[in-house]
């Protein structure tokens, strides 16, 4: 959680019930009235008690010599339950989305939500991203930080720096992208090194920024809404069908290896060999395909038929050859 995530809960939840009473006058069996006084979800409530209990830890810091009443709340337990059911896009469906945002919102917005759906990136990861953080020889991409509520973190989320082996779709972006900010930000004379860009050039002010453009272009497609994050468990899912190593796409991803194997597994049994094949084929996309795939059919749903396996000699990243069962 965010201090902005913090102050906000103590000021809207526990300071209008709590806020006029002497610190040491807070008792136990308060706490626990206000708390029940809301109708929480477990991890909504989990949230606010975390928050209670940070600032009292604090303050109880001057009287060593005294009970912290916050430290017997008890955090509610998740179970698989509780967990919200993930529900990422199919290959076919995604396609037609990346395909219709560039048309409704140009280049620069098009590269931004396409890039997450073959790299899996937090929101917050990507729009932190500078030019360096793309290593062009190797086709690596380095994420060591994270912008949130508009403030740039040294850090990302888990607090870990990770590297990317970006496939040959992911790298075709990134190079398109390059020529896109080139193009935005110098008649502009605009100048900063983030990789991802508004339509004037300027870096991407926070994650809420695209909310509405893809909730217009979901609506006239009539796909299913889903937030910006679904991206990120579409690259999850796609790797796992894809028969990749856990081990590696939860390093990649920043995920831990129990949350690959019982949130994202599971919603891979479902899959048919023609999935396996578009996501394949997807991911070796060169640019000059996708372009033309899109000029003949825009909003078509994509053909799940196998493609060529590429030259191993072929320079540049690749991935993984998909197990179909057969």
């Amino acid at each position: 959680m965010t201090l902005k995530s913090h102050r906000q809960i103590l000021d809207h939840v526990w300071r209008p019930a709590l806020g006029r009473l002497p610190f040491l006058a807070v008792q136990y069996s308060m706490m626990v009235k206000v708390a029940d006084s809301h109708s929480w979800n477990k991890k909504t409530y989990n949230n606010a008690i975390s928050a209670l209990r940070r600032a009292f830890a604090f303050g109880y810091l001057d009287y060593p010599d005294r009970v912290d009443p916050a430290t017997r709340l008890r955090s509610a337990k998740i179970g698989k339950k509780d967990r919200p059911r993930i529900d990422p896009f199919s290959i076919q469906d995604a396609e037609v989305f990346i395909a219709a945002l560039h048309q409704d919102w140009g280049e620069a917005h098009g590269n931004y939500e396409e890039f997450r759906f073959f790299t899996g990136l937090r929101p917050s990861e990507e729009i932190a991203l500078v030019v360096s953080d793309y290593h062009r020889v190797n086709g690596i991409l380095s994420v060591t930080k994270a912008r949130v509520d508009g403030i740039d973190k040294d850090c990302t989320k888990t607090g870990e720096d990770r590297r990317i082996r970006l496939c040959r779709r992911a790298v075709a972006i990134l190079e398109r992208q390059l020529q896109v900010r080139t193009r935005l930000m110098e008649p502009r004379g605009v100048q900063h090194a983030h990789l991802f860009v508004t339509d004037d050039g300027s870096p991407i002010p926070d994650v809420k920024y695209p909310y509405g453009r893809l909730e217009r272009t979901l609506k006239r497609l009539r796909i299913r809404y889903r937030r910006p994050y679904v991206a990120r468990h579409t690259s999850v899912s796609w790797n796992l069908m894809m028969g990749r190593n856990p081990l590696l796409i939860a390093k990649e991803h920043g995920h831990r290896i129990l949350t690959m194997l019982t949130v994202y597994a599971a919603w891979t049994e479902g899959a048919v060999e023609g999935d396996f094949w578009a996501i394949h084929d997807a991911l070796y996309r060169t640019d000059l395909d996708t372009l033309r795939l899109r000029s003949v059919t825009p909003l078509a749903a994509i053909s799940t038929a196998p493609a060529a396996e590429p030259e191993t000699s072929e320079p540049g990243p690749t991935c993984a050859r998909p197990r179909a069962s057969r």
